[in-house]
């Protein structure tokens, strides 16, 4: 990626948390609260920005029909968090599947 791509994304990235804090208060702390998971977490799709902006557009119109965020998302955020990704593959899945491969590939010679 070069610098012009560095720009644009850091470009798109402020326009998204730009977004983000024209959520209502209790809308902005769950999704930043989603976020951290997210990152910790790893999977892959977060990466192409479709994760976080479906979420962000998910919250937008909640906000809009005046519905509280723990009715769209549960008192548990983590379980909803897990089910958004539950078919997406994580960094830390494919890394211990590597070395999974790695391992059983060198034990066979």
């Amino acid at each position: 990626m070069g610098i012009h791509g560095i720009v644009e994304g850091k470009k798109q990235w402020r326009a998204h948390m730009a977004r983000v804090k024209a959520l209502p208060p209790d809308y902005q702390v769950v999704y930043k609260e989603m976020q951290k998971y997210f990152f910790k977490v790893g999977p892959v799709g977060l990466a192409d920005g479709t994760l976080l902006t479906g979420v962000l557009d998910f919250f937008e119109a909640g906000a809009a029909d005046g519905t509280r965020v723990l009715a769209l998302v549960g008192h548990d955020i983590a379980a909803f968090c897990d089910d958004l990704v539950k078919d997406s593959p994580t960094y830390a899945e494919i890394h211990q599947e590597s070395l999974r491969t790695e391992g059983g590939a060198s034990g066979q010679d």
